[in-house]
C-alpha cells in the first residue's frame, strides 16, 4: 500500500480549486440573467461548495482531483473503506481552518497524513496502476 506525496496531493487541491473556480463563474454569469434572484438559490450555491469535498470523499473515496491525481481517500483503520459523512465534514472543516498549513505534516510521517487526515482519522492513498 502505498501513501499518497505531498505533490499528489497539491495536484489535487490544485485541481477541485480550478473546478469550482469555472462552476462559480459559470454559476455567476447564470444567475446574472435574472434580476431577483431567490435568497435559497444563493444558500443553494454557496452550500455547493461547502459540501462538494465532504460528499465525494464519502460516497467516491474522493473528489475529481483526487480522481485525475490518482489518490483516493479511505478510513485508517480500513484502507478498503470510504470515510463516513460526518468524519469527512469534520477533515473538510479543519482543512478549510488551516489551509495549506493542515499539508505541513504530511511529509514528517510514515502514512504522509496531513493534519485534517489525523481529525478525520484517514488516510490518502495513491492508487497509480
Amino acid at each position: 500500500m502505498e501513501f499518497a506525496n505531498l505533490p499528489s496531493r497539491i495536484k489535487a487541491v490544485t485541481i477541485d480549486s480550478f473546478l469550482l473556480i469555472i462552476f462559480m463563474y459559470v454559476f455567476t454569469l447564470i444567475l446574472d440573467g435574472f434580476e431577483n434572484v431567490p435568497d435559497g438559490l444563493k444558500v443553494g450555491f454557496v452550500l455547493a461548495f461547502l459540501v462538494y469535498e465532504p460528499i465525494f470523499i464519502s460516497v467516491y473515496g474522493g473528489t475529481i482531483g483526487h480522481f485525475y491525481s490518482k489518490i483516493e481517500v479511505k478510513q485508517e483503520q480500513h484502507t478498503n473503506r470510504n470515510i463516513p459523512l460526518g468524519r469527512a465534514f469534520l477533515r473538510y472543516l479543519v482543512k478549510l481552518t488551516l489551509g495549506w498549513m493542515s499539508l505541513l505534516t504530511v511529509t514528517t510521517n510514515e502514512h504522509k497524513k496531513a493534519i485534517h487526515d489525523y481529525v478525520g482519522k484517514s488516510v490518502v492513498l495513491d492508487v497509480q496502476e
